[in-house]
């Protein structure tokens, strides 16, 4: 090698030395960030607010707000449920309904007092049973059912009630879920009940079962309050819910509001964990505190 060259060759800028702590650094964070980033998909808790126009609403309940709560699955959102109770009362809803499956296992029972008198404390609260309930058998089914009573909640068992509001009514109507025992009122049976006895009042129906809708649209109800969709599991940009709780691919009613000839349906995305395909899975599709508006 000549001078020249040699001069060159001390002249070339070092090579760079590779940096595998920065990458290994790097790589960490996104998968800390990831991590927070599921765990806030799957557990935070997310306040939606939809208007729903019934035709022949009363002018009394028009600005009429729900809290439309369902699927919590044993799932405590703070000590004593606080923080989900705290997110209930800031949107000052005149009536609170639960569509079911607010345990899965018999030891949750122990959570429903506090939650259930804080509910009840807050507005009229009304519940019916899901799928998950019966799953653990008719005792436990009347225990949860008695304890909610106990604590101020009204059950619902293929039953009705009369509201009133600034001189206006409507039917608030509640099923239990068809897991339930195979004798039970259907729910075309209580709505011929309903158009017996009070005639004429827009009906406004809560059952569990978001696939059932077209047998409930079919049966005469105006409005119809589910859960059990899961909001899809995942849901994906323009498309809606990816998985059914019957682990079939694009369910057709997973969240929000549907209409299906005079009948309207809206179905909460639900509060708690999934159990299609694992438990605790959810992506871009929080927990959901929904918060339905009525308009006449």
């Amino acid at each position: 090698m000549t001078a020249t060259e040699r001069e060159g060759a001390s002249r070339r800028q070092p090579r760079k030395k590779r940096r595998p702590l920065l990458w290994l650094a790097v790589l960490l964070a996104l998968a800390v960030g990831g991590v927070f980033w599921f765990r806030w998909q799957c557990w935070g808790l997310q306040a939606t607010h939809t208007d729903v126009a019934l035709a022949g609403l009363p002018q009394g309940f028009d600005g009429y707000r729900i809290v439309h709560l369902s699927d919590l699955h044993g799932h405590e959102y703070g000590e004593g449920s606080r923080d989900l109770l705290q997110q209930v009362r800031e949107q000052a809803p005149d009536l609170i309904v639960i569509t079911g499956d607010l345990i899965d296992q018999e030891e949750q029972l122990q959570m429903i007092p506090a939650l259930a008198r804080g509910l009840a404390a807050i507005a009229p609260a009304y519940y019916v049973t899901g799928n998950h309930e019966w799953a653990l058998g008719s005792g436990a089914v009347k225990e949860l059912k008695a304890l909610l009573g106990q604590c101020g909640v009204t059950v619902l068992s293929n039953q009705y009630e009369i509201l009133e509001r600034d001189g206006g009514a409507i039917v608030l109507a509640g099923v239990d879920d068809p897991n339930g025992y195979a004798d039970q009122t259907t729910p075309e049976e209580l709505h011929a009940w309903i158009q017996e006895e009070a005639p004429g009042l827009t009906t406004v129906l809560l059952a569990h079962r978001n696939d059932h809708f077209g047998q409930y649209a079919n049966a005469g109800y105006d409005f119809v309050m589910s859960g059990h969709g899961h909001g899809g599991i995942v849901r994906l940009p323009f498309i809606g819910g990816l998985i059914g709780t019957d682990r079939r691919f694009f369910p057709p009613w997973t969240s929000g509001a549907y209409t299906l000839g005079d009948s309207t349906l809206f179905i909460s995305r639900g509060l708690g964990n999934n159990t299609v395909p694992f438990r605790g899975f959810r992506i871009f599709n929080r927990p959901e505190l929904a918060v339905v508006t009525l308009k006449s």
